[in-house]
């Protein structure tokens, strides 16, 4: 909290003025910034025309890319929080798990939409996918091992070819995987 308010200029007892302590201000922290990367994928344009459903995918995904580059912030502290399970963050924790299926729900949404031959079990794997590449993406980028445009360019491939698989009645099983 002293960091915070050498940061800002302002005094601790205003930061406890409007938060009780770091973990509701990292909560805070965590929900403005996913409402700021919600709002810019839905001020995006829309991927329509004549377009395939291939490149609208990929238009999709570096959509979602740009977005993510410019809120990073409730990304960061959520994976950290959900690595350390911390108990003085328990707050921000449940507001990172909040947005998170929030996130798996648009893409829930955007998956029944963009793959209408699939069915739920292979939406879902779909969605458990894109956020473990993506989670896997960010985390090599901060770490200096990746740069996220080339990572979710080749997600989208990996997305693309795992809706093509699973429409075809393929499931994600140790026998495939061998």
């Amino acid at each position: 909290m002293n960091l915070v308010s050498q940061r800002s200029g302002l005094p601790a007892s205003s930061i406890y003025w409007h938060f009780k302590d770091k973990d509701e201000l990292i909560a805070a922290v965590i929900e403005r910034h996913f409402e700021q990367w919600v709002r810019a994928l839905d001020e995006a344009p829309a991927v329509r025309g004549a377009r395939s459903q291939d490149e609208a995918a990929r238009e999709q995904f570096a959509g979602n890319r740009r977005a993510l580059a410019r809120f990073p912030d409730f990304v960061r502290l959520g994976l950290m929080l959900l690595l350390e399970r911390r108990p003085q963050e328990a707050t921000a924790r449940r507001k990172f798990m909040e947005v998170r299926r929030a996130t798996q729900d648009r893409l829930r949404q955007a998956y029944r939409i963009d793959f209408p031959e699939l069915d739920e079990a292979g939406v879902g794997a779909l969605v458990g996918l894109t956020i473990a590449l993506a989670d896997g993406f960010f985390i090599a980028q901060e770490a200096g091992e990746g740069e996220l445009e080339a990572a979710f360019e080749l997600m989208g491939t990996a997305i693309l070819g795992a809706a093509k698989e699973l429409a075809g009645g393929g499931r994600p099983t140790k026998e495939k995987a061998s």
